[in-house]
Parts: C-alpha cells; structure tokens; sequence
C-alpha cells in the first residue's frame, strides 16, 4: 500500500475520519475524499500529491485543515469545500495556493446559504461579520498565474475577491473558464473579468442579490473579453439592468449566450452591435423582455417561457428558431434564412398569427391535442392558411408519457403528403342524444335555456373534446357520445344531486364514465369560466345604480353573507379545519354572486380570511367612485352584511336595536330607515340562496367524490350564466371577461366606519327617496325571481 498513487473515496459517504495511515501513502498522486471526512494531521507530507478533490476545511482548536496543503507545491487539481468554517484569514493564507506554480484548476467551495428556490435559507440572513469574514478568507486564497479553471460555490461575502477585480493585482493571464455557483450575497459581477486575455467560458449560477450590473463589467479602457467564448447567466433572479454602452468594444468573439432566470428588461445594445461572432442565443424564463432584435450573425435561437416577449425581428441569418411558452410574441419577420421553426405550446388554442408569414422550410409542433386536430383538418380547418406554406410538417400531442402519441405529417409539392392518425370526429357535430330529453323538455329538465346550454357547450369544448379522444368515452350500446352528451349528463348530476349510479342507469352511461365526466366537467368550468363569479369592476357602477334605484342605497356594492353548504360535509372527519365547510357569499341586485370565499369556523373568521378583505383593507377594492353629499361629505363604496359581521368603512351593518322597538321616540329615524333599507336589500341572499340550492342540488349532498370548493364554485358560476342568459343572446354573452378597471388605492385607514353609516343614513332620510316605494319594488324584485323558479 505503501506505493499507492490513486486513492478515490468519494462515493464513502459515511466515511468521516480518514485513517491516520493515511500520511503514509507519500508516493499518493490522487485522492478523492467524501465531503464530510476530517483530514488527519501530517497530512502535509504528501507532497507527491497531483489531484485532490473535496478537502474538508475544518478546525481544531489553533489548528486548521489547510495548514495541511502548504508543502502540496506540485498539485495540479485542488478542490476545497466548507471554507465557511475556517474562523480568520491567516489560516488560509497558509495554504499558500498562489504559490502552487503547478495548478490549473482551483475549486473554492462553501457550503450554499441559498434553498432550491434561490431564496437564503436563513431567515434572518447572513450576518455582517459572517460576509466580511469570508471575504477576508477567500483574499487569501487567491491562486497562482498559472490556474486555467476556477470554481467558486456557495460563496456569501457581498464583494467577490479582490484578486478578480483587476489584473494590476493578479494577472491570471491563463485563466480560461471561471463558474460562480451559488453567491448568496454577492450585489456584483467582478469588474477585474474583463482583462483576463485568454479567457473563454464564463458562467454565474444563482446570486439573487445582483439587480444591477454597470459599466465597470465591459470597460472602454481595454480589449474587454477579447477571447470569451460563451457567457452563461443563469438565476440572477432580480437582475433588471444590464448598462453597456453601444461604442464600448466588447465580446467580439462571442459565440454562445445563454441567460435565464432574471428580469432583465432588454439586451443591451453594446452587445447587439458587439457579438458580431454569435451564433447561439438561449433565453429562458427573461420575464421582463420584450423584444429580441438585430442580432445579425445568429443562427440558432431558443426562447423558452419568456412571459412578456412580443416580437423577434431582423434575424437575417438565423436558421433554427425554437419557440416554447411565449404567449405573448406576436410579430417575427425579417429571418428569411430561416429553415427550421420548432414550437412548443401545450397551453395555445391557436396557432399563432405570424405563421402566416413565415418561410421556414420544416416546422415541428408539439401542442395540445385540440390545436392538432384542428391541424389534422387539413384543407377544410381553420388553420391551414397558417401552415401550408411549409415544405414539411410534423406536429404531435401526448397523451401521459407519450408525447407523440398523435401526430400529423405534412409535405407539400410534388411530393404532397398529409397524414394523421387522429380521425375525423363526430364529437362536435352529433347533436344532443335523444336519451338526455325526456318528456319534461329540455328547460324544465336542466333549468335552464337551449342557448345558455349551447354557450356552456362553448366554455368546456376543448378540454371535453381532449378529454373524449383520449377515453374514448360511450353509452352502454356502444355508441360514441357528443360533447352535448357529455355536457348534460355532468349538468344531470349536478342538478338532480343524485348519485353517479343513478344517474348513468336513467342515461344509459356507466357509472365510472358519469364520474369522470363530470368531474372533468367540474374542472374546466372552474379553469376557463371563473371570471362569471369574480368581482365585477367593469360593471360596479350599473350595480351601484341598481341598489340604489332598487333599495334606495346609493353606491352600494353588494350584499355579503356567510352560509353553510351541505355538499361534502361529510367527507371529513369533525372538526378537521383543513377542510372547507362554510360559504361566504357576495351578491349583487340580480342575485348573481361577485365573489366566494371558504373557511371551516365561524362567520368572522371566514371573513378576516377572505381575499375580499384583505383587498378592502389594502384599499384595492370597493375603490371607485364616491358619493358626494351636498354638505361636502363623501361616502365610498361599501357592502352591506349582517349584524354578525364587523362595522367597517366598506362593510356597513345594521344599527343595533337590541331592546329598541323601530317606531319609539328612542331610535332616531335614520337609523331606522337605514335599517329598513338594509333589511330590505339583505332578502338578496335568501332568494340567492334558495334558487342556487333549488338549481343545483347537488349542494346538498353531504358525501361526494367530487373537488368541495371547486363543485360549489362551479354551481355558482352555472347559476350566474342561467341569469345572465335570460336576458342576453349567447353572441352577447361569449368572451364576456373582466374588462380593465383602472385602480386607485382608497385610504380605509383614514375613514371612521360610524361616522361613515351615520353621514349615508342621515342622506338616505333627508333625500326624499320614498321608501314605500323602494320596499315595494324590492318585494316586486324578490317575489319575481322566487315565482320564477316555482313555475320551472
């Protein structure tokens, strides 16, 4: 053993003290240690050491590990890990690496402060002294001229060494490729960078702390990077500018960028006009870019999850163009040697706009299943227009781990070929089957319209049709079923409230396919119809004027209220409050619900954690117009809610009357026509409520397999399109989303919520408003939507 040389015992994990024998080894060359193993004294006389990886900085008492490495003077490789834990500077300096004339690569490793997420896994952070400590370590560290590779990990001072920011202190004139991993503290990339003559790689992994990177990193006194290669910037998470200014020469030679992760605004111009060598440029999750312009010797670009791009132009010489997860790009022009086009989108319904003008000679697509078999039409589809200028096509949609399972193979000429292995579907163009219309008719059985039916129809086709080609889904005969049939049967289960088994006896559908149906139905209504129970900004002021003209209560907003929803209550143990069991509601003068929230314990509770009011409290909500008053005074939106609830600025709540009869000399008449108003405007949540339950009884069953909060969501978002139906043609009602609101924040800290109830109940009696008659039309309103409901 004595002759050993090469020693490798990284994979001994639970290896911790190496043997004392080990010193012995003086012909060892290699060694390769486990990271957590204790280095033993006299291990300095191995001075035939080539490569040592892993070494462990450690302490003992006066004594530390890298005094041990002072005589290594002919290693080429050294790697040093956990440097956090050597306590002063001169301990390092005694490791004496810049005077290892021999060493090429340098591997300076701490142990990481950051968690996967790039966030520092110390709450309070990293201390001053800490930083300013291992700043001092790493100063002392400081390799030889002669070093080609260096590696610096987990490092957490604020400034990097010293020996990186000028050659003037250090020339590492050989210095090739240099990895920054990890910089937990690190506010800037080394000015000294640019002056390195032959370096060629550089890479910077995760350092959450730079938001800025100057002029100092591309400077105009010297041949900035003349030799770099490929620059990798990777997870600078809140990095936003990038200054380089468009005469300073730099990267002349550059190859290959690639930047992800950061919130960079745009790429500066200094390397637009200077990488006159670029051939490859990856962009990956820029969440802040923009555009991408002008980089006339690229041939490959990658853009992958950049949320805010919008055009890519003037690329004359790119040849591939791989596109992934950019919603919002919409121009691309100017490539004309394009000759590949991949793209990716397993989220777009469409494809996209500037196909139209695009010459690439291939095009791979990998989409949604519904975008291929639009695609598989051919001719006859929608998007052919989009493609059919292509020389060859491939597109493909998976289903699992498959991800080519279906595909469409096109080849346009003299060799024309068009090829698909999805067929073409009847899903959409079978009408309802006659099984899901009994007698009754179709209004009395499903409450509900032909054309509200056709526009829900509309809501969930794609992910019913993806789901329908992918389970193949039919009736007990054998028969394939319609997205109608589909879409009614998920309706019967939620209308009747009955049991999947029941239901699919009465239909002819298995029980399982009933189960499954309605539960994908349940989950695209939730995904694409939301918006129809959100808070309606864009029609706040019709809403406003209908509580007044209704019950006579101006810049009123709506009505709040807290039930208890029977629907799987009982799918939980008592008393388990991770589950959901409480509804609290908010409902405007057409007894359409503007908001749901859930909570499992009382009424105040559910309230206080609700979205609803921390955006009330924030002032982000119910912060439109005011009321103004004729003696100065302003009242701001509000909602009403019952006595159970808080008195706040934006939630007014009756006057208490304990022990007070309304007519006695004791209750001030504001008070008590406030009251009346309120009580009048409050029996919204009763007749809300009864039509929702009555609709929908699926609420009331206590044991389901189906999502809690998302099937009450959804019965409330069917309830709202049932209303809105009645009165608007479905072509009035498709695309009906939230319309922009411009937003002010309303100073709810500053408002006094008695005087704010007290001011509106004293307007309310002084301005002349009969409250006869807004009782009277309320109970008109009321009686009109329950006589309604009776005669379905």
């Amino acid at each position: 053993m004595k002759l050993l040389q090469f020693l490798d015992l990284g994979g001994c994990a639970k290896l911790v003290n190496l043997p004392d024998s080990i010193v012995k080894l003086d012909q060892l060359r290699l060694l390769s240690l486990p990271k957590a193993s204790m280095v033993p004294r006299g291990f300095s006389g191995l001075t035939n050491m080539r490569k040592l990886s892993m070494f462990r900085a450690h302490m003992d008492g006066d004594w530390c590990s890298l005094d041990e490495l002072g005589s290594l003077s002919q290693l080429r490789f050294l790697g040093l890990v956990q440097l956090e834990n050597v306590s002063a500077a001169s301990f390092a300096a005694n490791a004496r690496l810049g005077e290892k004339t021999h060493l090429i690569m340098l591997l300076l490793d701490c142990t990481s402060k950051l968690a996967d997420d790039g966030s520092l896994k110390e709450k309070e952070g990293v201390s001053e002294e800490e930083q300013q400590r291992i700043e001092k370590v790493l100063d002392k560290l400081c390799p030889p001229l002669g070093v080609e590779y260096l590696e610096i990990t987990g490092y957490f001072g604020q400034q990097l060494p010293s020996w990186m920011m000028s050659t003037s202190m250090v020339p590492l004139n050989n210095l090739k490729t240099i990895f920054f991993h990890n910089l937990a503290c690190c506010t800037q990339l080394p000015n000294g960078l640019c002056q390195f003559p032959i370096l060629q790689f550089i890479q910077v992994s995760r350092a959450p702390c730079i938001k800025h990177v100057g002029t100092g990193f591309v400077q105009a006194a010297v041949a900035s990077f003349p030799r770099l290669n490929e620059l990798k910037l990777n997870a600078m998470v809140e990095w936003e500018e990038w200054e380089w200014e468009e005469q300073v020469q730099a990267m002349r030679r550059l190859e290959k960028f690639v930047l992800s992760y950061c919130r960079l605004r745009h790429i500066p111009r200094g390397l637009v006009s200077n990488a006159s060598s670029l051939k490859i440029l990856f962009l990956k999750r820029v969440m802040n870019l923009s555009y991408i312009e002008s980089f006339l010797s690229v041939v490959e670009l990658k853009v992958n999850g950049c949320p805010d791009l919008e055009r890519i132009t003037n690329l004359p010489n790119m040849l591939k163009l791989t596109i992934r997860n950019c919603p919002k790009l919409k121009v691309l022009e100017h490539i004309a040697s394009l000759e590949w086009l991949i793209l990716e989108d397993y989220t777009m319904e469409k494809l996209p706009e500037y196909m139209r003008v695009i010459k690439a000679r291939h095009l791979l697509l990998f989409c949604r299943l519904w975008l291929l078999s639009v695609v598989a039409a051919g001719q006859s589809g929608t998007e052919w227009d989009k493609f059919n200028q292509v020389e060859h096509v491939k597109a493909y949609a998976g289903d699992g781990d498959n991800q080519r399972k279906w595909y469409v193979l096109y080849t346009r000429g003299d060799n024309y070929k068009f090829d698909s292995n999805i067929s073409s579907s009847t899903i959409f163009e079978e009408p309802l089957s006659s099984c899901m219309v009994d007698q009754q008719g179709f209004e009395s059985l499903y409450r509900m319209r032909r054309s509200t039916f056709s526009y829900i129809c509309s809501l969930v086709r794609i992910p019913f049709f993806e789901d329908m080609m992918t389970r193949g889904h039919t009736f007990v005969d054998g028969k394939v079923m319609s997205l109608q049939d589909g879409v009614a049967i998920a309706l019967s289960v939620l209308n009747s409230g009955e049991p999947s088994q029941i239901v699919g006896s009465s239909l002819s559908v298995s029980e399982s396919t009933v189960s499954v149906i309605t539960q994908r139905f349940v989950e695209a209504m939730w995904e694409r119809a939301f918006y129809h129970i959100c808070w309606a900004d864009a029609e706040m002021e019709k809403i406003k004027r209908m509580f007044d003209k209704i019950h006579g209560l101006p810049n009123c907003c709506g009505v709040v209220h807290t039930t208890h929803i029977t629907f799987g209550s009982q799918n939980h143990e008592p008393g388990d409050e991770q589950n959901d069991d409480k509804l609290m509601l908010v409902i405007d003068p057409d007894m359409k619900f503007t908001g749901t929230h859930f909570g499992s314990q009382n009424q105040l509770s559910v309230l206080h954690d609700s979205s609803l009011f921390k955006s009330c409290q924030e002032g982000t909500m119910l912060n439109g117009s005011k009321l103004m008053l004729s003696d100065g005074l302003e009242v701001g939106e509000y909602i009403i809610g019952d006595a159970g609830y808080p008195l706040l600025p934006w939630l007014l709540t009756p006057y208490s009357m304990e022990d007070k009869d309304l007519l006695s000399a004791d209750v001030p008449p504001y008070q008590a026509e406030f009251n009346r108003r309120h009580s009048s405007a409050s029996t919204l949540t009763l007749a809300a409520l009864a039509r929702l339950k009555d609709n929908w009884k699926i609420l009331d069953r206590a044991v389901s397999s189906f999502p809690v909060m998302e099937t009450i969501d959804v019965c409330c978002i069917l309830h709202n399109i049932v209303i809105d139906m009645e009165e608007i043609e479905e072509e009035d009602v498709v695309g009906m989303e939230e319309e922009n609101h411009i937003e002010q924040v309303r100073q709810v800290a500053d408002e006094d919520a008695v005087r704010v109830r007290d001011i509106l109940s004293q307007h309310l009696t002084g301005s002349g408003v009969d409250a006869t008659a807004t009782k009277r039309e309320a109970a008109e309103v009321v009686s009109s939507v329950l006589g309604d409901e009776n005669k379905e």
